[in-house]
């Protein structure tokens, strides 16, 4: 998708579609919106009147031939009550409106700004929003439509901020296309991505952003001790991998962190022993999905170019029910000598990342995010609409809630009080992997990751539920949706 600022006048801007948005009971129409309903003989206000053009969130109302305008057709997308209004808002807006227009054939779109969102944050937000709009789940469909948008002319932007809405268009697509990535490799079946796959496709992602890339094969994950890891790939054929992925900036900040990006990446999940049921079992394929996202972030980071070092650390792996598969009842030595008892074999994600985030430190990070698909406890507590944010200390995580918000993704934080410790102790070992009392699940799978962590500063995303769509919404297709990735890049920006 070819995007560039518009230097015309968005009248005159030849195109398939002009698209805009209104509010909410917005019948006043001034500023741009005025001027088309005046060019317009007044359409827009009666169409307001008649109660055809609301201004409800995401409700679209499409007019062919508008009057006045070059374009063919004009697309209103409604932006929902002014007073609830972010800019962040403006990145549904426009993926609505791309998903609604390629199903019309449309392949030049111009997206006018409105008064108020015309800066380099406006045009970020709704170039990432229509990339990630234009993204389909369907790749292995011999019948694909292949429809897609062309180009995109953005109109209205304040033309003072030339270089600033340039770099901002860059930073979006950016972001956008590393959000794709994420969403391309967890679409995958795990038979087209093994963990010896993801590691090539890893140095393939590295060698085009210029990072370095080390893959730990089965032989140095002995070496290196990594028993929580080794007990989890024991079940299957196919040997696991540590992706390990570094960005070294140019001129680090003095005293900058080094930050850790930990991702689970169970390339394909049966519960092991504990086995899953049929109903639903092929989506396991996308429980390498935190495993993507930390790729999609370095990705990003690489092009972006943070002031702090960042490394990443993917454990790869399937969870499978072998002849040599680890039983409910086993201990593992994991690689900080800490003992584990297996209680059920499908919390397999926390094992992993265990071994992860020691070797994290032991690789020098002093702080640390990991993102996982790690319990269906997550669901029960926040559906599909939150990511489950934890981490310690408080202070730490809220400076991550602040950049969730600013990359408009929805984050709740999640209790990690010492109760949930208690439950994880074990009569055998140090540990247990599930925690003994009923209920809290999301928050005993935090616990048991934090006991590696030590007194780092952590965040622990759990993107179950959210790193997977069902169902299609007005703006994403469905299927994998990249959560998470724009607040983590956020973030390390301001690191």
């Amino acid at each position: 998708m070819e995007i560039q600022l518009e230097s015309q006048p968005y009248s005159n801007a030849q195109s398939d579609a002009l698209v805009t948005y209104v509010f909410d009971k917005d019948d006043k129409f001034d500023g741009v919106l005025g001027e088309i309903d005046r060019a317009m003989g007044g359409r827009l206000a009666s169409l307001a009147s008649t109660g055809e053009l609301t201004g409800k969130s995401l409700e679209l109302t499409l007019l062919h031939f508008p009057e006045g305008l070059a374009a063919k057709k004009l697309l209103l997308v409604g932006a929902g009550k002014p007073e609830k209004f972010r800019v962040s808002d403006l990145r549904r807006i426009a993926g609505t409106a791309v998903r609604h227009l390629k199903t019309r054939g449309v392949k030049k779109i111009v997206f006018l700004t409105r008064e108020g969102e015309r800066g380099p944050a406006a045009a970020q937000a709704v170039v990432e929003g229509m990339i990630v709009a234009d993204f389909e789940s369907d790749k292995y469909r011999t019948d694909r439509k292949n429809r897609q948008i062309e180009s995109v002319a953005l109109s209205g932007f304040d033309g003072g901020l030339g270089a600033d809405l340039t770099a901002a268009i860059e930073n979006g697509r950016v972001i956008a296309e590393s959000q794709n990535f994420a969403r391309d490799l967890i679409n995958e079946p795990s038979n087209k991505l093994t963990p010896r796959m993801l590691a090539s496709r890893a140095e393939a992602m590295a060698k085009e952003a210029g990072l370095a890339i080390e893959i730990l094969d089965e032989r140095k994950i002995t070496d290196l001790k990594m028993g929580a890891l080794i007990g989890v790939a024991q079940g299957s054929v196919e040997p696991p991998r540590v992706i390990v992925v570094r960005y070294t900036p140019e001129n680090p900040k003095p005293g900058a962190p080094v930050l850790g990006l930990v991702g689970k990446a169970v390339t394909f999940d049966t519960g092991g022993i504990s086995i899953k049921p049929a109903n639903n079992m092929e989506k396991m394929k996308y429980d390498m999905g935190g495993g993507a996202t930390m790729l999609a972030a370095m990705r990003a980071l690489a092009k972006l170019k943070p002031s702090i070092p960042v490394i990443a650390v993917i454990p790869a792996t399937e969870n499978m029910p072998g002849g040599r598969a680890q039983k409910p009842g086993d201990v593992q030595v994991a690689m900080s000598g800490k003992t584990i008892e297996v209680i059920n074999t499908d919390a397999e994600g926390r094992l992993i990342l265990a071994d992860a985030v020691y070797y994290a430190r032991q690789l020098g990070c002093t702080e640390l995010i990991d993102a996982a698909t790690l319990t269906g406890a997550i669901e029960v507590a926040l559906a599909n609409v939150h990511v489950g944010a934890f981490g310690t200390p408080r202070e730490y995580l809220d400076r991550f809630l602040e950049s969730a918000k600013a990359a408009g993704e929805k984050m709740w934080p999640m209790p990690m009080d010492e109760e949930y410790e208690e439950m994880i102790k074990s009569n055998i070992a140090d540990i247990r992997n599930t925690g003994s009392g009923k209920g809290g699940g999301a928050s005993t799978g935090a616990w048991f990751i934090k006991e590696f962590v030590d007194d780092t500063p952590w965040i622990h995303l759990d993107i179950a539920s959210t790193c997977w769509a069902d169902d299609g919404r007005p703006w994403l297709a469905k299927g994998p949706t990249g959560i998470a990735i724009r607040s983590i890049v956020d973030f390390a920006l301001k690191e």
